[in-house]
């Protein structure tokens, strides 16, 4: 029964307009990612203003992100959201994440672009 109600979904996610379609594909998940229950990668780094990073600097965070997530949960990935690209404006799918999930911080750390947002380094300035 589940995969008629998916393919239902599928169907009629085909026949609409683009950000309806694709809302509906992700369902529940864009619902939690709109109340702040879940959020991408871009949107921690607009939160601790690191609006001057480049593109494929942000997109190189999420990947950091991602593999400290694999090695947090023994290799699975996280649930994933259709959303559209800030600049491009194309429908990409992407990895949303806990608020608070580990795997952010870690990911501030060990990338040497956003080294300077993690609060080890804050807290070794002041």
């Amino acid at each position: 029964m589940k995969l008629t109600h998916i393919r239902r979904t599928i169907a009629a996610a085909l026949h609409t307009a683009k950000p309806l379609g694709y809302r509906a594909l992700s369902g529940q998940v864009a619902h939690l990612v709109d109340n702040g229950l879940l959020v991408r990668t871009g949107d921690i780094l607009d939160r601790l203003g690191a609006d001057d990073l480049k593109d494929g600097q942000k997109s190189w965070y999420g990947r950091h992100v991602a593999k400290a997530y694999r090695a947090a949960h023994l290799g699975a990935d996280a649930i994933k959201v259709w959303a559209q690209h800030r600049t491009t404006g194309k429908w990409i799918h992407v990895h949303v994440y806990s608020p608070v999930d580990p795997a952010l911080y870690t990911a501030l750390q060990t990338y040497k672009a956003t080294s300077h947002l993690s609060a080890a380094d804050f807290a070794r300035c002041a």
